[in-house]
């Protein structure tokens, strides 16, 4: 015979025994993963990820970049072995090209996203719903004001709902006669919206100008031959991860004048910058050379590259001749202003001297005068203009690296002296020559000319950027100004009389999402405008 087992009976634990401890549920896989999109795609893992993004960009500007100055990148790896080479395996030399600072990049992104999508579905959904049908009990809400008004019941609720449609308020249609439902406030979250969706188009704007974009500095001698847009003819060129150099848009520039105004008047300005104008010659491919003015806020354009005025300086022109008298050095050298009297460093190189090479450092001074702790300027301007070197003799560039011209080396080479042992200066004024020692030849001040400081920027993602800010701005105040209100009105008739006509009730509730604090008054201003100022009765608020 055979037949079914029945199943044991369940024991209950005795009264002694400990209860079985219950089974949690397992997430699995795919649980995990839908759990991390939640989290990735939050608002507060976005915020997270910019403030993260924020700081991860901090080292690019403490420790220098490859992609700005590889020269520098050498220098700190030759004088910190050790410690640069962990900062170069970190990737802190390359920052923004670096896995982490692209993976927090790509998260903020993905994270954007995650977010605007569902929350911009869900808001079109929302917003084709009706407001919801007006409660029984107004009396409940946050606001209610109650006002009996001497109108038929049908002219008061036309009123109303004219009032309510031009303060932009949404109606429901299948309300009874006497009831309406109104809500107001929906591009409250359409504000929201825009301002994700331009913080996630500005943070592609921001790659895609990195990416494609270039800038480039040049300091310009006023009269010199002036520069073209190439990456050769620039003192620093700076370009994006897949920009060409090759394929620069052409133009030149040359510098014809510039006029710069100090402040003159004594006074705490005494000194001051004024203004910074330059007058330029720009050749394009297929047009003739026309003259432009180059000015602080006033940039040359060329299609999206643009030319900017950052500075301006002194370059004295000087000659240097050997004992024979054959001429070693001639040109006009930029010094680099160090406070806001102009007091200029600089330094002249003459490789072209035998049997040793020789190098000088100079102090330029505008208007020089002797001062408590040695030469200095009183003025910007070229009033009295002096210039005081130094003289160095050996091998301007023992290791064979580039350097800057504005400094030099001494490591390989030796100051002189003069008669006294003194380390030697030589005192030069416009047009002066003097003898240098040892019958080495000869150095004069020809004249000194102004250098103005051009930087040439490209930037293809500029106007996204910019349009993208805007727009972030206009939904960030929209989000924070515009409120979102609900009102509900009931309109009973009364059937007495005030007046010559008859009398109804009007009952009327409102509620805000969130804090509103002006719900009561706008409410207020609400039924005064669509019924005039009368008697009302605030029931709650």
């Amino acid at each position: 015979m055979t037949g079914s087992v029945p199943a044991p009976a369940r024991q209950e634990p005795g009264p002694g025994a400990a209860a079985p401890l219950p089974v949690q549920p397992r997430l699995g896989v795919s649980g995990m993963a839908r759990w991390m999109w939640r989290q990735l795609t939050s608002m507060r893992v976005a915020l997270f990820l910019l403030l993260l993004l924020a700081v991860a960009a901090l080292p690019g500007s403490v420790f220098p970049q490859r992609s700005v100055d590889a020269s520098r990148v050498e220098d700190y790896l030759r004088d910190s072995p050790q410690v640069g080479a962990w900062l170069d395996r970190l990737g802190l030399f390359d920052v923004y090209t670096s896995a982490w600072f692209s993976a927090i990049y790509l998260l903020l992104l993905v994270s954007l996203v995650g977010c605007i999508v569902p929350r911009t579905q869900q808001h079109w959904r929302a917003s084709r719903i009706p407001p919801p049908r007006a409660p029984q009990r107004l009396d409940r809400l946050p606001v209610h004001l109650i006002r009996r008004v001497g109108m038929p019941a049908d002219q008061v609720e036309a009123a109303l709902r004219a009032t309510l449609r031009s303060r932009r308020y949404r109606l429901r249609t299948d309300q009874p006669p006497g009831v309406i439902s109104a809500e107001v406030g929906y591009l409250r979250e359409v504000g929201n919206l825009l301002f994700h969706l331009a913080i996630l188009t500005l943070t592609v704007a921001l790659a895609w100008g990195y990416l494609l974009g270039w800038r480039a500095d040049r300091i310009v001698v006023v009269g010199s031959p002036g520069f073209s847009n190439t990456a050769s003819d620039y003192d620093t060129f700076a370009p994006g991860p897949w920009v060409d150099p090759t394929a620069l848009q052409p133009f030149s520039v040359r510098v014809d004048a510039l006029d710069v105004r100090f402040e003159s008047a004594p006074g705490a300005q005494f000194g001051a910058p004024r203004d910074f104008v330059a007058g330029t010659t720009v050749w394009t491919p297929g047009n003739q050379p026309r003259q432009q003015t180059l000015a602080v806020n006033a940039p040359l354009n060329f299609g999206g590259a643009s030319v900017y005025l950052l500075g301006n300086g002194y370059a004295p022109r000087v000659s240097v001749r050997d004992a024979s008298g054959r001429l070693l050095y001639r040109q006009a050298t930029p010094f680099l202003p160090q406070d806001g009297m102009y007091r200029s460093l600089g330094a002249i190189k003459v490789p072209a001297a035998a049997p040793q090479q020789w190098g000088f450092t100079g102090l330029l001074l505008p208007t020089a005068f002797e001062g408590p702790s040695g030469p200095d300027s009183a003025f910007p301007d070229l009033r009295r203009p002096a210039l005081l070197l130094t003289m160095f003799e050996g091998r301007l560039s023992p290791s064979g690296r580039s350097q800057s011209v504005y400094a030099l080396d001494t490591t390989a080479l030796r100051q002189l002296s003069d008669a006294q042992g003194q380390p030697l200066r030589l005192w030069l004024t416009p047009g002066q020559t003097v003898d240098l020692p040892g019958g080495r030849g000869t150095i004069s001040l020809d004249g000194i000319d102004r250098w103005a400081g051009v930087s040439t920027r490209y930037d293809p993602a500029k106007p996204l950027a910019l349009g993208s800010a805007l727009v972030a701005l206009t939904g960030l105040v929209a989000s924070l100004l515009i409120r979102r209100r609900r009102v509900f009105v009931r309109i009973t008739d009364t059937g007495a009389s005030e007046g010559p006509g008859p009398a109804c009730l009007v009952s009327l509730g409102a509620i805000g999402k969130g804090e509103d604090p002006m719900l009561g008054d706008a409410v207020s201003r609400l039924v005064t405008r669509a019924l005039g100022s009368g008697q009302e009765r605030n029931a709650g608020s």
